[in-house]
């Protein structure tokens, strides 16, 4: 599988990463999934102390446990689970994340952690505030690197603006194309995207009608709008899966489009995928029919 740089950060991460919030709870067959991942050359796993109240970071832990060396783990600090463990609030002060990266240095079994993220953000944060713990952190030796998981583009800016992050992690595939403004501004300040929502729900692959068919739309598509486009795309391309895979990463300011899995099956249907090629020619007919959408600033 080939790699690509993060930023500028010197770490190559893998053009198909694993998104592991989908992992199921059960250790041996997330394990089971990990280890195609490995085995399939991706070497980019993320997670988030959210997940699962923390449980995804202790099963991704455990599953790459004696491989540590062999991948580049990332995960996201911000949100501050409730004492009741009902719910969640958002925190970003240097207080919350240097105590965050504690637990999930403890829960993923690990020294250190390669790619730190700020798991959303508002303008109302104290982003100097911010970006000192992820500093002070990256000086210890705690984490190699950080960015944010960010849709909104002034959040994102004042982040990248004032600071040395090296990614951005944003839904970005065919039926949301609101993230190619901004990707001018994120290469420019050295840094990468990594792309979740991959393939849509789902909407994006051969079962795509099917889906459509239970959803009440998608971003800016209502259900009808949604129901049309896929079909239009599915017409139009041998397999849409492929396609919506190497969509994703035809800008180069994209390092990783992330997938995720519930089972095995799953994510080699996408590693399949991923080595299919795609012409140039077939990318761009497609991102004609996909419909090109104002971007709605909205918090993350």
């Amino acid at each position: 599988m080939k790699k690509r740089e993060l930023g500028k950060s010197g770490l190559y991460i893998s053009e198909i990463g694993l998104g592991c919030m989908s992992l199921p709870d059960d250790l041996t067959e997330s394990k089971n999934i990990v280890d195609a991942a490995i085995h399939s050359g991706i070497n980019y796993f993320d997670t988030a102390d959210l997940y699962n109240s923390g449980k995804n970071e202790e099963l991704l832990g455990s599953s790459i446990k004696g491989r540590r060396n062999d991948i580049i783990l990332a995960t996201k600090a911000g949100n501050k689970m409730n004492p009741d463990g009902e719910g969640w609030t958002w925190d970003s002060s240097k207080e919350h994340i240097m105590e965050a990266v504690k637990r999930s240095l403890l829960r993923l079994d690990t020294d250190y952690i390669d790619v730190y993220q700020l798991h959303g953000g508002t303008m109302e944060d104290n982003v100097e505030e911010t970006i000192d713990a992820f500093e002070s952190l990256k000086k210890d030796g705690l984490i190699r690197q950080y960015g944010i998981s960010s849709i909104r583009p002034n959040v994102i800016n004042r982040f990248l603006d004032t600071s040395s992050a090296v990614s951005v992690m944003m839904q970005y595939n065919l039926l949301d194309r609101r993230p190619e403004e901004w990707f001018p501004t994120i290469h420019e300040a050295g840094a990468s995207v990594i792309t979740r929502g991959t393939i849509a729900k789902g909407f994006l692959t051969s079962e795509g009608l099917s889906r459509t068919a239970k959803a009440n739309g998608f971003v800016e598509y209502n259900a009808s709008e949604l129901t049309q486009t896929v079909q239009a795309l599915s017409e139009q391309s041998e397999d849409l899966h492929a396609a919506a895979i190497a969509f994703a990463l035809h800008d180069k300011t994209v390092a990783s489009a992330l997938v995720g899995a519930r089972t095995t099956e799953q994510l080699l249907d996408s590693i399949i995928a991923y080595e299919k090629k795609t012409t140039d020619e077939e990318i761009t007919q497609l991102g004609h029919i996909a419909k090109i959408h104002n971007y709605k600033e909205h918090r993350v």
